[in-house]
């Protein structure tokens, strides 16, 4: 497994590609820090203070506001009137186990907490009032996002 061995890695929810169309890909934290470069150039995947900015700006549901118009379980679907269209992609944990997809997104930040650990931005179905944060093993599989430098 790449990320017990600290190696950049992604799959599909469930490895299945069908997934990928709608969700995009899971990436472990180790593929987001890769010296060659996840994101493209003239973007980076934003520090947990970059989220946090985000997330004060918008405001009062935050969540709501940054989650896609459907799709969310749990009469969970936003507004998406912050234009993110975030959507429940749910993630793969660090046992290779998937899990939440309609009910949660996940998403990396770049920012490490410690050695095993870095901070992640979440949502989830039936909560709008804010986007969450968290300390995640580096071997979960969540989505990015990247910003514009």
């Amino acid at each position: 497994m790449a990320g017990k061995k600290k190696q950049p890695a992604w799959c599909y929810y469930e490895n299945k590609t069908a997934n990928g169309t709608t969700y995009g890909k899971l990436y472990n934290w180790y593929a987001i820090n890769d010296p060659r470069g996840l994101a493209p150039k003239g973007y980076h995947i934003p520090t947990v203070a970059e989220w946090t900015i985000l997330t004060e700006n918008l405001g009062v549901e935050a969540g709501t506001k940054m989650k896609s118009t459907s799709g969310w379980e749990n009469n969970g679907n936003g507004t998406n009137t912050s234009g993110f269209a975030g959507l429940p992609g749910g993630f793969r944990n660090n046992d290779g186990n998937f899990s939440d997809v309609g009910a949660s997104g996940n998403w990396w930040s770049s920012s490490e907490f410690i050695s095993f650990n870095a901070w992640c931005r979440y949502l989830i179905d039936n909560d709008g009032d804010v986007m969450y944060i968290a300390k995640n093993n580096k071997r979960d599989g969540f989505s990015v996002r990247c910003i514009k430098d």
